[in-house]
Order: structure tokens, then sequence, then C-alpha cells
């Protein structure tokens, strides 16, 4: 057998008595254009997905910070008002205790006008 011979019989894979006809050639698998664009599709939706998530809980703690503000702020006009109560109420007693309110002579009425 010549060389032309044999290589021309391995091309053509005859099935011997007791031997499978169909032969098995390993295949790689990639995806068509159509996949491709499907793979694109569901990553961009996943990512959009991500995007409004994060953004959600960055609202939430807009809120929540709102929140809070408004309470310090009330907290703090509160303060004040107390501070203001507070210090009208010592004054009483300051006065009253004070060098000056203690050398006052007290005046009572000498006489009465009568028309």
């Amino acid at each position: 057998m010549t060389y032309s011979q044999s290589l021309a019989l391995s091309q053509r894979r005859y099935s011997a008595r007791g031997q499978n006809a169909v032969s098995y050639r390993s295949r790689e698998r990639t995806l068509g254009p159509i996949s491709n664009t499907v793979v694109l599709i569901v990553l961009a939706c996943l990512l959009g997905l991500l995007y409004l998530t994060q953004v959600t809980k960055t609202n939430a703690y807009g809120y929540t910070i709102n929140d809070v503000q408004s309470q310090q702020s009330q907290l703090q006009s509160e303060r004040a008002d107390l501070e203001v109560a507070s210090a009208r109420l010592q004054s009483m007693n300051r006065v009253q205790n004070s060098d000056v309110a203690k050398a006052m002579v007290p005046v009572s009425p000498s006489s009465t006008v009568t028309q």
C-alpha cells in the first residue's frame, strides 16, 4: 500500500464488523451572536438592579438624617427656651439677695391726696 492510499483510507472511515459507524469528534462549543446578546442584556439588568438598590439605600439614609436633623433643631430651640426660663427664675433670687436690694428702704405712704 502506498502512502496516498493509506491517507485516502484513513479519511474514509469504513466501519469494520463490530465497530460503530459513527465517529465522535470533539468540538469546541462557543456562544452564538444571539446568546452573547442575551447574556449582555442579563448582565446589564443585573447591574441596573444593583445600582437601584444602592440608590434606594442612600435615599433611606437621607430620610433618617433629615429626621435626626429636625429633631436636633427642635431640641436646640427647647434648650434655648429652658435657658431663658432658668435665667428668669434665678434672677428674682439674685435681686433679692444683692447688696443694692438690701440697702433699699421700704417706702410707706405719708399722706393721701384729697380733692
